[in-house]
């Protein structure tokens, strides 16, 4: 493998744009690290390089709309564990993007699957858990190298966890109406903040600064989404009263009884990133998990994704999960989009990943078949244009990330 870039073009596959229909003997041109054209009968341009799918199909990488690869490492026991900053309610202060190792296997198992981006949240261990980030899965030296968007979203989580945790601390928040007045009085502070900070400027007054407060008034401005970790339907209906109150845009991660509400979800066009799906009911408000409760979500109208929550479920289980919804009703083209188009536009990485048109990404992936089924193989991944991940005579061969820059 090599890390330079030139021009190439895929040719003779069945490409799958996702954002638009799917092309027999299709032609994906790429040039500069992005995507410079798709169809069916376009010329590749002299000297280009041609990659042959033919027999192949050719998808857009995969984005995991909700993981902690890197944060919480394998392998690697509690010194690779940075996933939880459980010393406060409220860490709107921390960001993931300072805690992730490139060089976690997660990221290998991401490129097997066919996984290109990843968003990395911290956990789920408080009612505010801090920023989030949005990452390739491969291709540079550092995470700054693979950024995709450092502005995603802050994660939050209603339920279970944070009860417990600060539940067994002897402090608040150990209910669910503490957990939901840690959060509330969090963006009552910030609404204050902002309009001081407006003030002091308004007056040319000096202003102390507060991160925490910071990220919560870019969540009310609507810069960042606000990714609620829910699982009950009494908590979604929790984070539906929160949103309501303070209109942020609001994303449910989990969504276990999503179902139970799904008209109003599609209603107030709330999505839902669903999952994980391979796990056993390991607490009481997993007990109506099913997962046959995304496709009733998904019918309903709402816009959905799927996660693993790496490593809950290993990354590279993504599709599989995808194809078991399928068997158990979700629409086969829906499928697909929830691993691409549907996460990349309610997170806002659309002007980057999620499709297979001009001006985007090259993040590319050539499967041996139908990639729905699971004897399919991600043969080849490409990101930014650049093979970062091959099968060879049936062996893995994974790009170096710290060869020399040469193109």
């Amino acid at each position: 493998m090599t890390n330079q870039h030139p021009p190439f073009a895929i040719v003779g596959g069945h490409v799958v744009p996702v954002s638009s229909a799917p092309i027999e003997n299709g032609v994906v041109l790429v040039e500069d690290g992005r995507i410079s054209a798709v169809g069916a009968d376009l010329a590749v341009p002299e000297g280009w390089d041609v990659v042959d799918a033919t027999g192949k199909v050719v998808l857009p990488g995969f984005i995991e709309s909700h993981g902690h690869v890197g944060i919480h490492e394998e392998a690697n026991g509690s010194a690779g564990n940075d996933t939880n900053e459980m010393t406060d309610p409220n860490t709107a202060f921390v960001r993931a993007i300072d805690a992730v190792n490139i060089e976690d296997e997660g990221f290998v198992d991401a490129l097997s699957g066919g996984v290109t981006t990843v968003v990395v949240k911290p956990g789920s261990g408080n009612p505010i858990g801090g920023q989030t980030v949005a990452i390739k899965s491969w291709g540079g030296r550092t995470i700054d190298e693979q950024l995709v968007s450092g502005s995603v979203s802050v994660k939050s989580a209603l339920g279970e966890n944070p009860k417990r945790v600060y539940g067994e601390k002897g402090k608040t928040p150990s209910t669910r109406l503490g957990v939901a007045s840690v959060i509330r009085q969090a963006f009552i502070d910030a609404q204050d903040y902002a309009e001081a900070r407006s003030a002091a400027a308004r007056d040319g007054k000096p202003f102390s600064r507060d991160l925490a407060k910071d990220t919560l008034v870019r969540v009310l401005d609507g810069e960042l989404a606000w990714d609620q970790h829910v699982h009950r339907h009494d908590d979604i209906a929790t984070a539906l009263r929160l949103q309501e109150e303070f209109g942020y845009r609001l994303v449910i991660n989990h969504g276990t009884e999503g179902h139970k509400l799904a008209d109003v979800l599609a209603e107030r066009d709330i999505p839902v990133i669903f999952g994980p799906m391979l796990t056993s009911r390991s607490k009481v408000e997993l007990k109506d998990r099913a997962i046959g409760n995304l496709a009733t979500i998904a019918r309903a109208g709402v816009r959905v994704a799927i996660t693993t929550d790496h490593p809950v479920v290993p990354i590279n289980f993504l599709i599989l999960q995808a194809a078991l919804a399928v068997k158990e009703g979700l629409d086969r083209d829906v499928a697909i989009e929830a691993l691409t188009v549907n996460p990349a536009g309610f997170l806002g990485l659309d002007a980057r990943v999620g499709s297979l048109t001009a001006g985007l990404d090259a993040d590319i992936v050539i499967w041996s078949g139908d990639p729905l089924d699971t004897t399919s193989l991600a043969e080849r991944v490409f990101i930014d244009g650049r093979l970062q991940f091959e099968i060879v005579d049936g062996v893995p061969s994974v790009a170096d990330r710290f060869a020399p820059r040469n193109g």
